[in-house]
């Protein structure tokens, strides 16, 4: 009997081989479903050998650095934050996730300097595993690469293997179970995909009976990647470094940086920092709102778009959420003037809100 990983070796051959058409688009459909069931039954099965230190997340969101060893993160790293890390002409310089805190228009940024990823990654090769586990939990991945080497797409694919999607959008999709009925399948969208194979996908995964209803356009990856549930959707920004070693990198690197849209820098010599600076700071997606404590001025507060008055309280402190009584909000978010709101309400840009808790 074969094992999982002769299995996924030989259905990945497969569809390597498999030339894709309308005729052909079936069998890769449900071969790629069964991939993905087998890759998640190695990954319940094996255990992890060897870990990072556990990385607690503060401030308002929490950034990876990632690249290949030896491209300048950790130089990158000092000159964005306020803690050190080792810095070295050789690979492997940074041996431990090593945390900082850009502090940038009233945000406070957690940066991790992370160890280079090599080939073969997201497999465990130089304790990948354990470093792209820590990435999946990032608000943002900035992915770094330099003038020798500047190519983003090997670390794209890594991320992509460890279950990362990178300036993608979690499609809207929702999956009802039922205990009979078999498989109902509703769409407000048009997509190329048939009820045939998407049954057939669903059935792959054991899934028998259920309402699924789609409202986003996706292929199928997307769906077996909705279906698989262990899929991380991050935005991240592309960063080209030591630009002080290639006099004429933007023709060289013209058709690359169309397609990734590069912030090119200089950690070394600090070139476009700030501009570095402030599309990290973009890319979060911030906003700003005022807090109004009862008989105190108002504070300025830097929260992520979408943000709930929960998000809210817990930023404050720990209790505020268990004694919490309501809050008084005012501004774009409020139907009307001091509108009372409880822990769900969704803040907007220029909200001013006063929270109102149980004394003990």
């Amino acid at each position: 009997m074969p094992t999982i990983d002769e299995e996924i070796k030989e259905i990945e051959e497969e569809i390597r081989k498999t030339q894709y058409n309308k005729a052909t688009e079936h069998h890769i459909g449900r071969l790629k479903a069964k991939l993905a069931k087998l890759k998640e039954l190695k990954e319940t099965a094996k255990k992890s050998s060897g870990t990072l230190p556990g990385v607690k997340k503060t401030g308002n969101a929490m950034v990876s650095l990632v690249g290949f060893p030896s491209v300048g993160k950790s130089t990158l790293f000092n000159e964005l934050t306020n803690a050190n890390s080792e810095v070295g002409d050789y690979d492997f310089t940074t041996i431990n996730v090593i945390p900082g805190i850009m502090e940038y228009k009233g945000a406070k940024i957690q940066i991790l300097d992370l160890p280079g990823l090599i080939e073969g990654a997201a497999k465990g090769r130089g304790r990948g595993k354990e470093v792209l586990s820590i990435v999946r939990n990032s608000d943002l991945i900035m992915v770094v690469t330099d003038v020798s080497n500047p190519d983003p797409e090997p670390l794209i694919r890594m991320l992509h293997e460890a279950g990362v999607r990178l300036n993608k959008r979690r499609p809207r999709l929702f999956l009802v179970k039922k205990d009979r009925g078999g498989l109902n399948i509703q769409k407000t969208v048009s997509i190329d995909i048939d009820d045939d194979l998407i049954e057939s996908i669903l059935r792959e995964f054991r899934i028998v009976n259920a309402d699924l209803i789609i409202r986003d356009k996706i292929d199928i990856d997307d769906l077996i990647d909705f279906l698989s549930g262990n899929k991380v959707y991050i935005p991240g920004i592309f960063i080209l470094n030591k630009i002080d070693e290639q006099k004429d990198f933007k023709n060289e690197f013209k058709v690359l940086n169309e397609k990734y849209g590069f912030i090119p820098i200089s950690a070394k010599e600090k070139i476009n920092l700030d501009m570095l600076k402030e599309g990290i700071y973009d890319a979060l997606d911030f906003i700003t709102i005022y807090l109004q404590p009862p008989n105190k001025e108002k504070e300025t507060m830097v929260i992520k778009r979408y943000s709930t008055v929960e998000m809210v309280c817990r930023a404050i402190h720990k209790d505020f959420v268990k004694n919490f009584r309501y809050a008084i909000v005012n501004g774009p978010s409020a139907r009307y003037p001091n509108q009372r709101v409880g822990l769900d309400h969704v803040l907007e840009e220029n909200d001013t809100i006063s929270i109102y808790i149980r004394k003990n």
